[in-house]
């Protein structure tokens, strides 16, 4: 397997990450204070920093792995800016990868089980939560239902006979409730980088690659701003 480079800013967390052949060579994960814009200011040090500890030049790496999303959109825009300047650079394809599907993933290998059903569910504010559902069989993921928005109260009414095996998420967090939906929960809040690159690795292999100038962030959501009545309200979009 080629060299990738995995980034993740969807979340308060900066995550920078090098892979080769699925072994983890070297990675950072840091929260930052200055909120989702401060990623900027970071992950490019961090970049050159994995690749020290590494010992390998940036020249090395073939494919660049981003969470794509659902997420904060500053930081999923912050990602995809990144990697795809990189990419340009280097001349190298880019691999969007679900940042649900990367904390199903570590859900499920920390969980070790040899087969279970993964449900994440990560705050996106204003009550609703982002649900992505995936299935693990000891080797591979895939998706039971693709990553969509949804009302946290809606939500618990909707799956509530419906069990998942295991729960991760921050949404977990400001809606504890969730936690009815599965058998069991993990502190997965955010996505892991490294995992970012596993399935960034996978998706290289099966030709889901595209062009630098292609990528683009997942958003789920399609609002980026507020009516008058509710900015008189005080309601805020996410960041």
């Amino acid at each position: 397997m080629p060299l990738i480079l995995a980034l993740d800013t969807s979340s308060e967390w900066c995550g920078v990450a090098l892979l080769h052949d699925d072994e983890v060579l070297a990675a950072m994960s840091v929260a930052r204070a200055a909120g989702f814009a401060g990623h900027s200011e970071h992950v490019l040090a961090m970049v050159a920093e994995v690749l020290q500890r590494a010992g390998r030049p940036l020249a090395d790496v073939a494919a660049i792995a981003f969470g794509a999303g659902p997420g904060a959109f500053t930081g999923l825009r912050v990602a995809c800016a990144v990697t795809q300047g990189l990419a340009l650079g280097l001349g190298c394809p880019v691999v969007p990868v679900d940042c649900l599907a990367a904390m199903a993933l570590e859900c499920a290998v920390k969980a070790g089980e040899p087969s279970s059903e993964v449900l994440i569910v990560q705050d996106a504010r204003m009550g609703e939560v982002y649900v992505g559902r995936y299935r693990f069989d000891g080797r591979a993921l895939a998706f039971v239902e693709a990553p969509f928005l949804i009302g946290a109260a809606a939500l618990v009414a909707q799956c509530s006979g419906d069990k998942a095996d295991i729960l991760g998420g921050s949404a977990l967090l400001v809606a504890p409730a969730l936690a009815a939906l599965a058998r069991s929960t993990t502190a997965t809040d955010h996505p892991d980088a490294a995992f970012i690159g596993r399935l960034g690795a996978i998706g290289l292999a099966q030709g889901d690659a595209v062009a630098a100038k292609d990528a683009a962030p997942i958003y789920v959501r399609d609002r980026v701003a507020l009516t008058i009545d509710e900015r008189v309200r005080g309601v805020r979009l996410p960041a």
